[in-house]
């Protein structure tokens, strides 16, 4: 028999979202790999918790399927991208 406490408090454990349902976000790059692009995705949904890490749903205009990843593995999109060439201007602007 299940029994469940009259007062029992809401878990507290569970980390919230930190992406908004339409913000725009970008992969984050993983070490020694290089990133085919930048590319952006929109947030299409809020999913359930997995292995601590909250999940999305995103879509990319440039592909034609939607993925599933967590929030771990996304950053905000207006972080600067960080790259290991950086380009350097030949006629800089005085």
């Amino acid at each position: 028999m299940i029994r469940f406490q009259q007062n029992a408090r809401p878990r507290t454990d569970t980390p919230a979202h930190q992406f908004a349902i339409g913000q725009t976000v970008r992969m984050k790059s993983r070490t020694g790999l290089v990133q085919k692009t930048a590319e952006l995705f929109q947030i299409k949904s809020r999913l359930p918790v997995k292995d601590g890490s909250p999940q999305y749903r995103i879509r990319s205009e440039q592909e034609t399927h939607e993925r599933v990843t967590t929030e771990d593995n996304l950053e905000p999109a207006n972080d600067p991208v960080v790259t290991d060439n950086p380009v350097v201007a030949s006629n800089p602007v005085v």
